[in-house]
């Protein structure tokens, strides 16, 4: 009889899987404990980590498995900042970064090396060294305002960018003092570092999308695209690490670089999002809370001292240009303190600083012990200043966040999204496509609004054709797909002799407002299918119908032109399809280069002025001519051409060309038709602008839909 070994539960421990599973308890009981008593969860990982780790219980060392998950926590905490930040609000407030960013550094710089030289007697290079080590911050509490979904407000968009530029202030600072006081000081020092930081960053920003958007050609592998993204953002930090800069930089750089490519309503997304709340994060925080010694306060009273200097400090050094940047930009009391609370916090380039100044071997005392640059009682000191500046932060960052949120969704609370997307699916290669275009349109908070159907068109022998289970199958990749986006999809599988009745009685039986239909890439489009579609569907449904042929991922799309007629704005569902252009733009940050009359341009440009999004406004109205636009597609271009039933407001003659043109010049192009909705009957609801039931779900989706809602009640 073979015995198996028991585990060894000496301390600390060293059996990996009890080791493991500590940790995952940790994980997992910290946030239920800590949502009840109101105290930030991520304040909790800090704190555990301090009470297992080898200055608490020493349950578990700060070994290379701790350090190695631990740096790659850090690094997903700066690669989410880049991935998820609005990059048209981040180039629009980039003056706003700047000058919190060096605010932010100077004002902490000042006070901190003032405080070294006259309060703690320290030399100047130490005191300008202490003082970086307060002037850097890290994002710590970021994951608070994504799970909040507050990562588009204008104060987290200027904090994000202004830590790229104080991290490498703080840096720079760094190598300076330490190349000095070690007398390893190179000549033309700055230049080298920027000329090496300025390729390092071009590599990044222009080789990593280009890389990219082929690969995710190549591929739909979830596991391997997601793979491909972890060994970018590792690529970037290693790279940022030989060019001088710390390795977050290169990592926030790489979302930054792959930020159009990854949408936010993406399954991609949704795994890296996962992945890294759930596993890489929690172990950076339990990490952090490790090197704290709470011994240091008994053993050295000098670190108590410090470690008091150092928090308030650091914290008025933060307070003050989160206060200025509120007064000077004109922010709410709330968003100063998401400034102050994603600003605050410490650990990255501060724990990075602070090891290397200890490192530094000045001399030596008479009995030979070493004289460093930075002291024992200012390493132990920054250690507890971590811990107190990220309670602070996380305090600060939770109230002014649920603050927002709560404001935000004042009145709404019983507001539910009235969007229902239905998808026919009838072939396994655009299923996949399909479902991503329809969650990409989706409104942000609707996770329930998506159905897909399929119709087999022989009711008497389903089985024995094997027709049945070749459409559940396919019905269940759909919600396969939909669900890898956090989304519910309902599967709807009908018998049906016509396909166009069975659609529209699915229509009017869940009450659907939108349809998006999908074409075989290789087969193009046909006039007999415009035809078909014309006289069936769009004939006897008012829903707004998107005809979607996917030639390559809708990911990987540079630019989407979106063709209008005359007259589009007098189509009753002239605000539901521009609604969703805006929902496009807004997921994938893809910009948008609208083409149409001045009556319809005008009227999209108030709308952008409200709800800013990328995007370019061309004059455009002579149908019989489409084909200029020819010289101004590339290859990675979407084109989105608003069409109209005949007879109706905005239809034009020159409409019934376009399979020609498509199939003829643009077959190497993905394209969306778009057929707006129609006043009359609509999924078994009365719709157009005298019903205002109808309205009403639109106004709930979010500040744009109250815009388009508006809009439409005055026309």
């Amino acid at each position: 009889m073979i015995l198996l070994s028991s585990p060894d539960i000496t301390l600390p421990l060293t059996d990996p899987v009890l080791k493991f599973l500590i940790i995952l308890l940790i994980i997992l009981f910290t946030p239920i404990i800590l949502n009840r008593l109101k105290i930030p969860p991520l304040l909790g990982l800090i704190v555990a980590g301090a009470v297992i780790g080898p200055h608490g219980f020493n349950l578990i060392t700060r070994d290379s498995s701790i350090i190695l998950s631990g740096t790659a926590g850090l690094l997903y905490i700066m690669f989410l900042a880049g991935l998820e930040i609005d990059l048209g609000q981040f180039r629009k407030n980039a003056g706003k970064s700047t000058f919190l960013g060096i605010t932010g550094f100077l004002v902490p710089m000042v006070l901190g090396t003032v405080t070294g030289i006259y309060v703690l007697n320290y030399s100047v290079s130490t005191s300008v060294l202490m003082a970086s080590l307060i002037s850097s911050h890290t994002l710590i509490t970021y994951p608070l305002v994504s799970k909040l979904g507050l990562v588009k407000n204008r104060a987290v968009t200027i904090t994000v960018g202004s830590t790229l530029i104080t991290d490498i202030l703080v840096l720079l600072v760094l190598a300076l003092i330490v190349g000095m006081s070690s007398g390893d000081m190179e000549r033309y020092f700055i230049v080298k570092l920027l000329i090496a930081f300025v390729l390092f960053a071009s590599v990044v920003m222009l080789v990593f999308p280009v890389l990219s958007r082929w690969f995710f050609k190549q591929t739909e592998d979830n596991i391997l695209q997601y793979i491909f993204v972890l060994v970018l953002v590792f690529l970037a930090a290693v790279m940022s690490q030989l060019a001088g800069i710390e390795g977050i930089i290169g990592a926030f750089l790489a979302g930054l670089a792959l930020n159009r490519l990854i949408p936010r309503t993406s399954p991609l997304m949704n795994r890296i999002e996962f992945v890294g709340h759930a596993i890489f994060i929690p172990f950076f925080l339990l990490g952090v809370g490790m090197l704290i010694d709470y011994r240091a306060f008994i053993s050295d009273p000098e670190t108590l001292v410090v470690a008091l200097i150092l928090t308030f400090i650091a914290t008025v050094g933060k307070y003050i240009p989160a206060w200025i940047t509120q007064k000077a930009f004109r922010f709410t009391h709330d968003q100063r303190r998401l400034i102050f609370g994603l600003s605050n916090a410490r650990a990255a380039a501060t724990l990075a600083a602070v090891l290397v100044g200890y490192n530094v071997i000045l001399g030596h005392t008479a009995d030979g012990g070493p004289i460093r640059l930075l002291g024992e009682s200012i390493l132990n000191g920054t250690i507890i200043m971590i811990l107190i500046t990220c309670t602070i932060a996380s305090f600060e960052t939770q109230k002014g966040a649920q603050n927002i949120v709560r404001d935000k969704s004042a009145g709404m609370e019983e507001a539910e999204p009235d969007e229902r997307i239905l998808i026919p699916v009838s072939n396994p290669d655009t299923v996949n496509e399909l479902i991503h275009l329809s969650a990409m349109i989706l409104s942000e908070k609707n996770h329930t609004g998506l159905y897909a159907l399929n119709i087999i068109p022989n009711m008497e022998h389903p089985v024995e054709t094997n027709m049945d289970e070749q459409a559940r199958e396919l019905l269940k990749k759909a919600a396969v797909t939909a669900s890898s986006a956090d989304i519910y999809l309902r599967e709807i599988l009908r018998y049906d002799l016509n396909i166009v009745n069975g659609i529209t009685g699915v229509i009017r039986e869940h009450n659907i407002t939108d349809l998006v239909l999908g074409l075989h890439v290789s087969k193009g489009i046909s006039e007999s299918f415009l035809g078909n579609l014309t006289e069936g569907i769009l004939e006897k449904s008012n829903v707004t119908t998107l005809v979607y042929q996917p030639v390559q991922p809708i990911s990987t799309i540079k630019r989407h032109f979106v063709i209008m007629s005359r007259k589009a704005e007098k189509e009753p569902g002239f605000p539901f399809w521009i609604l969703k252009i805006w929902n496009i733009a807004r997921n994938t940050g893809t910009k948008i280069l609208f083409y149409g009359r001045p009556s319809t341009l005008n009227i999209i440009r108030n709308i952008h002025a409200k709800h800013p999004i990328e995007a370019e406004f061309s004059h455009f109205d002579d149908w019989h001519d489409f084909m200029t636009l020819s010289r101004n597609v590339r290859l990675d271009d979407n084109l989105i051409i608003v069409m109209s039933r005949r007879n109706k407001p905005s239809y034009h003659p020159g409409m019934a060309a376009i399979p020609e043109y498509l199939n003829k010049h643009f077959r190497s192009n993905s394209f969306i038709l778009i057929y707006p909705m129609q006043a009359g009957v609509a999924g078994g609801r009365e719709s157009g602008l005298n019903n205002p039931s109808l309205l009403e779900p639109l106004e709930k989706l979010d500040e744009l839909g109250k815009t388009l809602a508006g809009l439409l009640r005055k026309k």
